[in-house]
Formats: structure tokens, C-alpha cells, sequence
């Protein structure tokens, strides 16, 4: 049997000073926070899937703040056979270039995986030297069944393009149904310690409950901007068991002592009340209720009264709730699913009941005015505003609509663009892609404002209740401020 070298590699490809958000993000940009370090989940499990048959390299240039002289120098030393790297539209010519490079000095075989190579596959065969694209969010699953195919002969599952007389693929990506088969993260082949975001206890960890958005009308999430949910969960929603998250849970408190654990599953599980008794009864069971604090994310019309009674009984401090708007009629162009009221009376609920409320917005709607961006202003502060404690923020950003989404199709086919569509480098919200009536940087920055308010200041500063409350008062201080600096 040939016994492979295998890297999965995120290459260190700075602008301006400031630091890409590519692992794990679903809005890309280059910002000056530091802070901001999400744990590639199913890259992580590509690596862990790959030790038990080929020698694995993870590097992580990106998040080592490696410059590209020492990133190249520990990749060509390890000498790979293959590659595999997570790209988006924001970076996808730069890494085009990069591949090239990187097959010219060494011959290194190159698989591309994410988002864009998902909705537009034939694409960087035109634009690279590219050997292998693998379509579809179960990239860790596909990626193996590659290195196998290669190295033993196995035959090639579905979703995967290759050159062979040309370009050619073996179909429609298909997507594993029983998520408890994958194996726990080797969280030290992965470098754990890396990763963190400026409102979570440190040390913590994120974990994916799932795959795909749950919640709405029929069970799943179908939001018009989503480019993970159209292009890598087609739309779909899974879920592994409650007894298969707690262990993993139960081993890393065991393991790392960690203080946080977030779930970066897209609506978290929390629109599913039946799981979420038996996780209840699993994490009492090992004694984990206490233990460690849970956050996720959520949509805000799961919310209810019983099930934030269960969300603190379970142990859960934080949840990230997608507003996106304040006007219904921007909500029912994206397919959110739900209304400013049922989004507003679920973040009140949550932080009725002692839990932390990180609302994340948009701005930049070709159709929205200036009054329809004020009412979002006015709904985010209001929500803001309601009983503040410690803990609570915001995110805002500018709406990028990505390759493979309804809102990109719409905005090219309404001519909503002011770049033209294929100019994939001005995708990292330096500046509007899409016409607008106000000035979204400008928005941008006053919702970020919120936070330096004196009213949610001291609201903030006399709910703190610990020293790691005084930690990350410090960090996200910085953090807020160095976001203020992207806009």
C-alpha cells in the first residue's frame, strides 16, 4: 500500500496589517482584531480522520501568525503528497496563485473544499492548476475516501471533480447521514489552543452539534445570504445524538478543564426541544451540569419560555441570535422565517432568564433606505438596552452575497452589483458590492457604538461577577475597538 503525506493547511495571506477570518466564518474580512480565531471544525475532523491511515500535517498559518517564508518552510520540510485547503470567495484568486506556486516549486498535489469551489467546482480548474475539488460541507468524509482512492485504489465517492482528459466529477455531492460515525476532534494534532473569539471563557473549545440550519417551517433554515447552507448542507439539516455530544463534552472537561464550550452548528440544536431533554438527562447523568458553560448559536423563534427554562437548567451562558434587520420586509426577502416580533420576544425571553444575548447584523440592502436602517438601529439598541448584563454585544457587518446563494443570483440578475460579480477579492468587506442607498460602514460603525454607551456600559460593568468576568471585559474591550477600526 502507498502511504500517503497528507496536509490540511490554511496558508498566512495578510492585507493591510489585518488578519483573514477564514476558518469556520461565514461572513469573510480581513480585520485588525486579534481576537477572532474560529476552530475549523470539519477540517479538524479531516485531520483526525486521516491519522489512522496517513501521516497528517495541520498548519494553521492564519492562526500561528506564521509569515508565508516560515508557513512554506514547514510544509515543503513535511513534504506532502497532497493538500487539502478550505477556501472562499473573498481569497480564492490568491489562493489560486498560491497553488500554482506551490505545484510549480514542489509538484504538491492540491484538493480546494468550501463554499465557492461548492457552487462554482469547474471554475479553479480554469483559473489553477487545482488537481481535485471536493464539493459539499462533508469534506472531511470525501477528502479520506480521496486519499484512499489514491493510495489504495478505492472507488471515488460522489461530489468530487478531477483532471483526467480534461475535467470531469463523479456527480452531485451526497452528504453522510449518521454524524455520531465521525470520530472526536484529536484536539492536539489540531492545536486547540489556537482558537478563541474575545466574548467566550477561556480555555474553551467549539464543537458542532450538527450540520445544516434547523428551525422554521419545515424543520430547516433557508436564509438567501447563506452560503454554507446552500452550497455545503443543501439545505438541510442533521443532527448527531445527545449521548454522542455529551461524551464528547464529558471528555474534553475531563481532558483540557475548559471553561467554555461553543457550538458553532449553524442554528446550534436548540430548535429541537426532544433533543434537548435528553441532552439534558446525558449531561446530569455525567455530572456536567455546573461543570462548563455551553453557548451556541440560535434562532431567536426557538426561544420560547420552556425551552429557555431547559437552555440554564442545561448549563448555557450565551447565545449568538442572527437579527440580520429590523424591518419585516427585508426578513421576508432574506427567508429568515421569522418576524422582528418573534426575533425580539426571543432575545427577551433568553435574557429574562440570565442568559447572554449576542445579536449579529446586517447592512447594505440594495433596497433598504435610510429609515428602514435607523429602525434596525432602533430595534438592536432596544434589544441591547434590555436588562443588559455582562456579556451581551453585537456584530455588524456589510452584506457580502457569496457564489451559490439566492441573494447572488438575485443581486446579478436585478444588476444589484456595483463590482463586477467575478472581481472575487473586493468580497472581503473593504467596500460595497452591492448599491445602496446609505453608507454601510457608516451603519456599521454605529451599531458597533452601541457598546461604548454609557448606559449599557454600566449596565455591563455593575453585572460583573468574577475575575473571568474582568478577563473578558479586557478582551472584548479590545476586540470592539479593533473592530470599529475595520469600518
Amino acid at each position: 500500500m502507498f502511504i500517503m503525506k497528507v496536509a490540511i493547511i490554511y496558508p498566512p495571506i495578510f492585507k493591510d496589517g489585518k488578519f483573514p477570518l477564514l476558518t469556520q466564518n461565514r461572513q469573510y474580512r480581513y480585520s485588525s482584531s486579534t481576537n477572532v480565531r474560529i476552530y475549523p471544525i470539519v477540517s479538524a475532523t479531516s485531520a483526525t480522520l486521516l491519522k489512522e491511515h496517513f501521516d497528517v500535517l495541520y498548519l494553521d498559518g492564519i492562526n500561528e501568525r506564521l509569515s508565508m517564508d516560515e508557513f512554506l518552510n514547514r510544509l515543503y520540510n513535511f513534504d506532502p503528497d497532497l493538500v487539502m485547503m478550505e477556501t472562499k470567495t473573498p481569497i480564492i484568486k490568491k489562493h489560486w496563485k498560491f497553488i500554482d506556486k506551490i505545484k510549480q516549486e514542489k509538484n504538491i498535489k492540491v484538493a480546494l473544499v468550501g463554499d465557492h469551489v461548492s457552487a462554482l467546482p469547474e471554475e479553479s480548474f480554469i483559473q489553477s492548476s487545482v488537481d481535485y475539488v471536493l464539493t459539499g460541507g462533508d469534506y472531511d468524509v470525501s477528502f479520506l475516501n480521496l486519499c484512499l482512492h489514491i493510495s489504495e485504489g478505492k472507488k471515488l465517492g460522489k461530489g468530487i471533480w478531477y483532471r483526467e482528459n480534461g475535467v470531469k466529477n463523479t456527480g452531485n455531492y451526497e452528504l453522510i447521514k449518521d454524524l455520531d460515525s465521525l470520530p472526536f476532534i484529536d484536539r492536539d494534532l489540531t492545536n486547540w489552543q489556537l482558537y478563541g473569539e474575545a466574548y467566550l471563557y477561556k480555555p474553551c473549545t467549539y464543537i458542532m452539534t450538527g450540520r445544516g440550519c434547523g428551525g422554521g417551517l419545515n424543520g430547516v433554515g433557508i436564509c438567501s445570504f447563506c452560503s454554507w447552507q446552500h452550497s455545503l448542507w443543501n439545505c438541510s439539516a442533521r443532527l448527531r445524538t445527545p449521548e454522542n455530544v455529551a461524551e464528547e463534552i464529558e471528555t474534553l472537561v475531563n481532558k483540557y478543564k475548559l471553561k467554555e464550550i461553543f457550538d458553532d452548528n449553524e442554528s446550534g440544536v436548540i430548535w429541537n426541544k426532544k433533543w434537548l431533554k435528553q441532552f439534558y438527562k446525558e449531561m446530569k447523568e455525567r455530572g456536567l451540569i455546573g461543570e462548563v458553560f455551553l453557548s451556541s448559536n440560535a434562532r431567536a423563534d426557538c426561544l420560547d419560555q420552556k425551552t429557555c427554562d431547559l437552555l440554564k437548567k442545561i448549563g448555557f451562558r450565551l447565545l449568538k441570535v442572527g437579527l440580520e434587520s429590523g424591518n419585516e420586509k427585508t426578513l421576508k426577502k432574506l427567508c429568515k422565517r421569522e418576524g422582528v416580533r418573534k426575533i425580539k420576544k426571543g432575545v427577551q425571553n433568553a435574557k429574562d432568564h440570565g442568559m447572554k444575548v449576542m445579536l449579529t447584523i446586517m447592512v447594505g440592502y440594495p433596497w433598504e433606505t435610510k429609515n428602514d436602517v435607523k429602525k434596525t438601529y432602533e430595534v438592536a439598541r432596544e434589544l441591547m438596552l434590555y436588562k443588559t448584563s455582562f456579556g451581551d454585544c453585537l456584530q455588524s457587518s456589510v452584506i457580502i452575497p457569496y457564489p451559490g446563494t439566492p441573494l447572488y443570483e438575485e443581486g446579478v440578475r436585478k444588476d444589484w452589483f456595483v463590482i463586477d460579480p467575478k472581481d472575487y477579492e473586493k468580497y472581503d468587506m473593504s467596500m460595497p458590492v452591492l448599491k445602496s442607498y446609505i453608507n454601510p460602514f457608516e451603519w456599521c460603525d454605529k451599531m458597533w457604538s452601541i457598546h461604548k454607551e454609557s448606559k449599557f456600559i454600566l449596565r455591563s460593568l455593575l453585572t460583573m461577577r468574577s475575575f473571568y468576568d474582568l478577563k473578558l471585559a479586557y478582551t472584548g474591550f479590545k476586540s470592539i475597538d479593533a473592530h470599529t477600526k475595520d469600518f
